[in-house]
């Protein structure tokens, strides 16, 4: 596999030796780029996976699924994004306006947050801790915080049970997704991600082969309570 750390050495000399950029300069540089290119790839997986999810729903209940905008469908999800971008924006009366604006932030930030725990490619990890596993659900759960001051921030009753319960819901199943990812850090002795990738690399590597039955269950447990808690069909 192409060992992507060769591309950004070469890309930090060109700035710091090649162009003389000074130290700062460059960091922020490199620090904008990431940044730009995790939002550009959350934004084109999240593009693929709702048109994915929205045939194969259709395909389960003999329908065709979105048709009419592109061929096949396939700039409904772009069609989608304009909509709701062209949307007025308002705030509900009564409502805490510091929370009500500050709760989805905060969901996308847990979310695009995790991104940069992820491995990519040899060399392509973002932020690589010994104790990554461990961070990547504790930035993950951030969006459980973003759900329930939505509710609170908007100053409804209502709309404050319905947060609560769909935070436990959240932290129910955060409780078994985790589960699920001590049983492939025990069978890769590591909680580092890379480490983690690196243990299944070649042919019948993969923790649901080495592990057996512990690593299937543990993998579909991880695959239903996903789906759930990111409140798929």
């Amino acid at each position: 596999m192409f060992d992507f750390s060769i591309f950004t050495q070469w890309f930090d000399q060109l700035l710091r030796i090649t162009i003389g950029c000074p130290e700062w300069l460059a960091i922020l540089i490199e620090c904008v780029l990431v940044g730009t290119g995790i939002l550009l790839g959350y934004a084109l997986i999240a593009i693929v996976l709702i048109f994915m999810e929205r045939k194969v729903c259709a395909y389960f209940q003999c329908r065709l699924g979105p048709m009419r905008v592109g061929y096949w469908g396939l700039l409904q999800v772009f069609a989608d994004v304009f909509k709701m971008l062209v949307k007025e924006i308002f705030i509900v009366d009564r409502a805490d306006k510091v929370l009500y604006l500050v709760a989805p932030l905060l969901v996308i930030i847990g979310s695009v947050g995790a991104f940069s725990f992820l491995p990519w490619n040899n060399g392509a990890t973002i932020l690589d801790f010994n104790v990554g596993v461990f961070l990547l659900t504790a930035i993950s759960s951030i969006g459980v915080v973003g759900i329930f001051l939505a509710g609170w921030g908007s100053n409804n009753k209502y709309s404050v049970v319905s947060a609560m319960r769909g935070a436990v819901q959240m932290i129910s199943y955060e409780m078994s997704l985790c589960l699920c990812l001590i049983t492939a850090v025990i069978l890769t002795g590591t909680m580092q991600m890379s480490g983690i990738v690196e243990a299944q690399t070649g042919p019948w590597k993969w923790l649901i082969f080495q592990g057996h039955i512990p690593a299937i269950i543990a993998f579909f447990v991880f695959l239903i309570a996903g789906n759930a808690e990111a409140n798929r069909g």
